[in-house]
This record gives C-alpha cells, structure tokens and sequence, in this order.
C-alpha cells in the first residue's frame, strides 16, 4: 500500500486551514457587521398646532424613524405652523421641520437669521386653503369677508400668511376690513360652531381630520378661492408659490354636497440646515419615502409624497445628505 508523501500531505493540510479560515471569515462578516453606518443622536422636530396635520406626520414618521434608525431619538415640539417652524429650523431651535413653500420663500427674502443656511430633503405634499363657513352663511366669496369676525390662524403660523395675501388678493386688509382672531384649526371650529366667528382659514393637506370630523357634526361649506391666483401672483415675492388647485368632492363629502371647490394651494417642504449631519439627513429623506404608504394610511395627504419630485424643493437648495439619497435610487 503506497503511502502520501510528507510534504504533499503538509500541503493539504495547510489548504485545508486556510479554506476554513475563509469560510470563518464569510460566518464572521454575515454574522458581525463590519462597521455600523446607521446614523446615532437625537433631532428635534418642529411639527405644528395639535390635531392637526403637520403634527399627526410627525408624529408617523417618529415611528417609521425609530425602525429605520434605531439609535436615534427623536423628540416632537409643536409649533403655531410653517412660520415659526422655519424659524426654530434656521436658528438652530430645531433640527427638521415641516413648512410650506412660501413661509420658507418669506424668510429668506428678508434676509432673517439662518437664512443662508437654510436647506431642503423633500417635497412632501400640498397644502389646500380652506375658507369654512356655516353652510347658512352668506359669505359667497372673500370679498363677503368684510365687517365678518375672521379666524386666521396664529401669528406664527402659515395659515396667517396665507389669510393675510388672499384677504389682499380680495381686496381687503386684514386689520381695517374686518375683525382677525388669532385662532388654528385646534380652537377655530368650536369658535364657529358656538356663533363667535364668521368664518375660519386653514391651510392643510387634504382632507383635514378635525375639518371633516366637524363638517360631520356641523353643517358647513367651502368658500371658492380660486378666482384669486392671477391677483396673488401680482403680490410678488412668495406669492409666486400659490398656485389654482381644486378640493375634491370626497375631500369633505358632508360639507362639498358632491361638489369640488377650486382653491389655492402650496407646496410642503421637509426643511434642515447645512448644519445638520448628512448620514442623518439621509437615513431620514429615505424614512419620508419609504414610509409613503403607511403613514398614509393614516394622514391621507401623505400619499402623494412622490419620489420623481421629491428633489425639488425649491425655494431651498437640497442638504448634501438628501441628495446622496436621490442618487442612490436613481435608476
């Protein structure tokens, strides 16, 4: 019986050691991972008025969040709406916030702290303006608005801005025509309901869930806006942002009566800094896309987030970090 040589039978067993050192290597690598990329901290999110939409997102993508990035901590702040969330954003009070396109345009054309630095990840969807009344009323039309008690949302809020431009469009000044109360969507269709205002803006996205819980409880319509586009482009400045758009019937099927309501509407931003870290602003630009269809589920206007348009944020230009998102999905 023949017998392997010494030196054939070093050589395999040292191939044999060395194959099992790769197979260890492969068990190791798919077992341990070799540096952990997630992003880690904490951001502070600046949401809005309570029930309202801005708020119900944030809180849905808080949880997406905490699936996608683990080991970070992110704490909601309210906020009176698309103003004063730019401002704690750019000033360093906050590090994400919801605001629609005009109230970032407003801030960065008169030059106000942090401007500069100001950056976009996403366009989220569109907020609609929504002029509510009792469905006895007889305000018509903006122009009715005169001599009329006028919720027009917080100081701070978009909803102000908004109210402010379109009661100009109409041909009417906010603080001589008629009588403002500074009241959001949280407090303003209580105020209806009981008889202490005559009608109340909101701008949101579609359909709002306290404005159709209330039109589901009390008899209200929608007052048409859409006539006031070309007069709200002649402001100039943010108002470039308004554009006509039209509420759907099923939007708020109790107050439309089967109806669509032509309108305004601007587009939402999801707004940082280029202070904010890019691993951060990455993981999270990817949250907002990938959690679309189930966040909703539960805020309807988060649907239409969309990824070929997701990168347009205009008035900002995007943080480095989102962009890196959008490149690595580019087809």
């Amino acid at each position: 019986m023949l017998q392997a040589l010494p030196h054939l039978s070093r050589r395999r067993a040292l191939q044999g050691a060395a194959a099992a050192l790769v197979v260890f290597g492969l068990l190791m690598w798919w077992l341990v991972p070799v540096g952990d990329d997630s992003p880690k901290g904490r951001m502070t999110f600046s949401t809005g008025v309570k029930n309202a939409v801005y708020e119900r997102y944030g809180k849905l993508l808080r949880t997406a969040a905490s699936h996608d990035m683990p080991d970070v901590d992110m704490e909601l702040l309210n906020s009176e709406g698309s103003q004063q969330n730019v401002e704690r954003v750019a000033t360093g009070k906050a590090d994400f916030t919801i605001a629609a396109a005009d109230a970032v345009e407003k801030y960065r054309l008169e030059g106000r702290t942090g401007a500069d630095r100001l950056r976009g990840c996403a366009r989220l969807y569109d907020d609609y303006v929504q002029l509510v009344v009792r469905r006895s009323s007889d305000i018509d039309k903006p122009q009715d608005l005169r001599g009329k008690k006028v919720a027009v949302g917080q100081p701070r809020s978009g909803v102000r801005l908004i109210a402010d431009r379109v009661l100009k469009a109409a041909g009417l000044d906010l603080g001589k025509d008629l009588t403002p109360v500074d009241s959001g969507i949280d407090t303003a269709p209580d105020l209806l309901k009981k008889g202490d205002i005559d009608a109340f803006f909101w701008s949101g996205g579609l359909p709002t869930t306290t404005v159709r819980t209330f039109s589901e409880e009390f008899d209200i319509r929608l007052v048409p806006l859409g006539t006031l586009v070309d007069a709200l482009h002649k402001q100039g400045g943010a108002s470039r942002y308004y554009r006509a758009a039209v509420m759907p019937a099923d939007a708020y099927p109790a107050a439309q009566q089967n109806d669509a309501v032509p309108t305004l509407a601007v587009a939402n931003l999801l707004v940082t800094t280029d202070r904010a870290d890019p691993k951060l602003t990455e993981g999270l630009t990817r949250t907002v896309i990938d959690s679309r269809d189930h966040i909703g589920d539960k805020v309807h206007a988060a649907q239409l987030v969309d990824l070929r348009t997701a990168l347009y944020t205009d008035p900002l230009a995007l943080h480095k970090g989102a962009r890196r998102y959008y490149q690595s999905v580019k087809p």
